[in-house]
């Protein structure tokens, strides 16, 4: 049976069947979560024992809800390094600045982890055809695990998604499909479409296991910092989905007495021109309201009503976090900057993270000593790059061109 023990609604506490394909709670239409019997965990694992094994997500396996002997849909996700960002954090006055980079997952991006571990359990618990809304990394990555799963794909994404993404799910066998507006448009044409055809809709929050695959982010980074958790987690926060997940592996190895210290303090960064979660938490409200007419050039964070709001919003307050906009200029120069000084060409919505560290440390916000971990989504090669200055044209005569070099090198 493994180690799952049953799934719960996350506001009502109603229990439900994880033998069943679920999707939301079937009481009060809130997110679901995985629950394990922590006790057989205990038993069957120690932290030892996951140094004997090979790298990727599933290293973890007893702290997901796999079945004994389940097929994994995998290409092998998971292992992220945890880069020391030495240089950046000499520039910044910062002695211990960390990112972990999911840009080095299959597809490029941390969806990677989360549709892998749908996708799988979807196709054990038997569905026919899987559909979701995406900005557009994450519908790349259900086609490629749909593919993997021998599984069709649809996929919806709003008309300004990156060619990439699109042409990452076509060339995987999905059928996209392009619609006006935004993701939360797409999703409407989803709910609506997956019914009617029996196929699975994979939205964020709306089924209980990308949430699970998402999680291991958090059990990969305790383990790399020792067992323990950095003080400050800056997180780009679209639906959130990788937010809540951290959050939850933290409470997870805390009931197993593995890491040291407490929950790291979670930031959640979003872009001005799509700040629901940032507009809530100043208000001190307890939800999120859709942002009207939402834009920004990351495509991961022009999410206007992230379904899980409410539990965003919690994790900060348990973690006595923050939740920081950021400006589309501050995250192009984010960009230049994590390249120039660490050589990473990260994603717009990652940039974010660093754009917000820039804002908290010019507030006084972060100090000297603290360890600081960004949370680098994706890659920047998914995305169309920043606007940038030409390369230098050596055109011309042969007996200049050696002068020509010096003197765009100021040697």
């Amino acid at each position: 049976m493994g180690y799952l023990s049953h799934v719960e609604c996350s506001v009502c506490g109603a229990f439900h069947d994880p033998k069943e394909l679920l999707t939301v709670c079937e009481k009060c239409g809130q997110m679901l979560v995985a629950r394990y019997h922590m006790d057989r965990v205990a038993a069957a694992v120690n932290k030892e024992d996951l140094h004997r094994r090979p790298p990727g997500m599933y290293r973890f396996r007893e702290l997901t809800p796999l079945e004994n002997g389940e097929q994994l849909v995998t290409l092998g996700e998971g292992s992220t390094p945890l880069l020391s960002l030495t240089r950046l954090g000499s520039h910044l006055g910062l002695q211990h600045l960390l990112a972990k980079d999911e840009g080095q997952n299959p597809t490029g991006t941390f969806k990677a982890r989360g549709l892998g571990m749908a996708v799988t359990k979807a196709r054990t618990l038997g569905v026919k055809g899987l559909m979701l809304p995406s900005a557009g990394n994450a519908g790349g990555a259900a086609a490629v695990y749909g593919a993997r799963a021998g599984l069709p794909v649809a996929v919806v994404v709003p008309r300004d998604t990156p060619a990439a993404a699109v042409a990452e799910a076509i060339l995987a066998g999905a059928r996209v499909f392009t619609i006006e507006g935004t993701i939360a448009n797409a999703g409407q044409v989803v709910a609506k479409v997956a019914r009617e055809l029996g196929w699975f809709d994979l939205s964020t929050l709306k089924e209980p296991y990308r949430l699970e695959g998402k999680k291991t982010m958090g059990l990969e980074l305790a383990e790399q910092l020792g067992w323990s958790a950095p003080d400050i987690l800056i997180y780009p926060t679209g639906g959130g989905t990788g937010l809540v997940g951290i959050w939850k592996a933290y409470q997870e190895l805390a009931g197993l007495g593995w890491v040291k210290n407490r929950p790291p303090r979670f930031v959640a960064v979003q872009a001005e021109g799509c700040a629901p979660v940032v507009k809530a938490w100043t208000e001190k409200s307890p939800v999120t309201v859709p942002w009207e007419n939402p834009v920004t050039n990351a495509p991961g964070l022009r999410v206007p009503s992230p379904f899980a709001g409410r539990q965003i919003l919690q994790v900060l307050r348990d973690t006595d976090g923050l939740a920081v906009a950021v400006s589309e200029a501050e995250i192009v120069e984010a960009q230049r900057l994590m390249a120039r000084m660490e050589g990473i060409w990260t994603a717009p919505e990652a940039a974010a993270t660093l754009a917000a560290l820039l804002r908290l440390k010019d507030a006084g916000h972060l100090p000297r000593q603290a360890r600081i971990v960004l949370l680098l989504t994706g890659a920047g090669i998914k995305n169309p790059p920043p606007p940038l200055p030409p390369p230098l044209d050596l055109t011309g005569p042969e007996e200049t061109l050696l002068e020509r070099v010096k003197t765009a090198l100021g040697r």
